[in-house]
């Protein structure tokens, strides 16, 4: 990557996804548009023959595609295609097939290898079926740890943005019993840590606002149904106060997001992946997106599946797609603006005070 320069293009790598759901129709629909060519340039990570399929399938006038075995190969006019297996498969939209899983993490992985590797500068992923690919990666439980564990990074904060509401999750693809264990008050510093990091750096907020919900119904209701909040959350929040995070909490979810409370501050951190989502996707469902923050590299993802029961119809919108796509510039640009701006804050400051002498 380049960092610094603000006016290059940047290379976008977007992953194609399960090829049998919606994932390649949203991309040929978004990038038949020539106006997204402008700022960047994108590389998708599948095969050339799955975009024809759609293409032609999907009467696409405008969308361009051009194979390439590397990354100095490309076409700034025209989506990118690197054919990341070499067999034929048969295309069978809105059937979750072991084979599409099988390719999906083939496309994934490359494109996490490239992303991390420095060759292009963000990573947009496309839906994909945790079913079918884990047939083929025993425990994969999302993207979201996938590039997480590849960059590095165990511990990395799964975040749903839109212009409404931004939630952070404590806790990402578990079953509901398995939550409570996980709650700890060490687990919730270290989150409230990387959520005020990411709202600084990644999306230049200076004092972040940061909500913080219970586990239990009514927060616990003072410990009558349940004493985390009590005994873990409230301490922790205490104590990420102390360390100077602008958070406040517990607040019983339902209320919270029922009274519109959470317009009142710059992200939520909730402790669940569904009492995070539910609320996230009734606001903001077909505009979200999912960010992976706390790692060094930048991913972003639509808000929104495979798709299997609109796939093939050309019916599915490209709206979460496409703001996936600018969320990943715009956090690009936001960190090269951040370490700009606190870089060598003394030298910064003699600067200023030779130019005022």
């Amino acid at each position: 990557m380049h960092e610094g320069n603000m006016d290059r293009k940047l290379i976008v790598g977007i992953t194609i996804g399960d090829y049998n759901g919606i994932g390649p129709e949203v991309i040929i629909r978004t990038l038949e548009d020539e106006r997204m060519f402008r700022n960047a340039d994108f590389v998708i990570y599948g095969h050339k023959s799955i975009l024809s399929f759609y293409a032609k399938h999907m009467k696409s006038q405008h969308f361009q595609s051009h194979e390439v075995k590397g990354l100095e190969d490309l076409n700034p006019k025209m989506a990118n295609v690197i054919n990341c297996w070499e067999e034929h498969v048969n295309v069978a939209p809105g059937e979750a097939t072991s084979d599409a899983g099988a390719k999906a993490l083939l496309a994934l992985n490359k494109g996490t290898e490239d992303l991390i590797a420095g060759q292009i500068d963000v990573l947009v992923t496309g839906p994909l079926n945790k079913e079918t690919v884990s047939q083929h990666y025993a425990g994969f439980k999302g993207q979201t740890e996938y590039i997480s564990v590849k960059a590095g990074s165990e511990n990395s904060l799964m975040l749903l943005t839109s212009d409404r509401l931004r939630v952070g999750l404590m806790s990402n693809h578990l079953s509901l019993k398995e939550v409570p264990g996980k709650i700890d008050m060490v687990q919730i510093i270290a989150k409230l840590e990387m959520l005020n990091k990411t709202l600084r750096q990644d999306f230049l907020i200076q004092k972040p606002r940061i909500a913080v919900l219970g586990l239990n119904p009514h927060s616990g209701d003072n410990g009558l149904l349940g004493k985390e909040e009590k005994e873990i959350i409230a301490p922790a929040v205490i104590k990420a106060r102390d360390k100077g995070i602008l958070c406040m909490g517990p607040f019983p979810a339902d209320g919270f997001f029922g009274a519109g409370s959470y317009a009142k501050f710059d992200a939520v951190l909730a402790m669940y992946h569904d009492q995070g989502l539910i609320p996230f996707k009734t606001i903001a469902f077909g505009s979200g997106v999912n960010y992976t923050a706390g790692i060094k590299v930048i991913r972003t993802s639509p808000d929104h599946g495979t798709g299997y029961d609109i796939a093939g119809k050309d019916q599915a919108s490209t709206d979460s797609f496409r703001a996936a796509i600018f969320e990943a510039i715009d956090i690009y640009h936001h960190r090269s603006q951040y370490k700009e701006m606190t870089a060598n804050p003394i030298e910064k400051v003699r600067l200023s005070e030779d130019r005022d002498a």
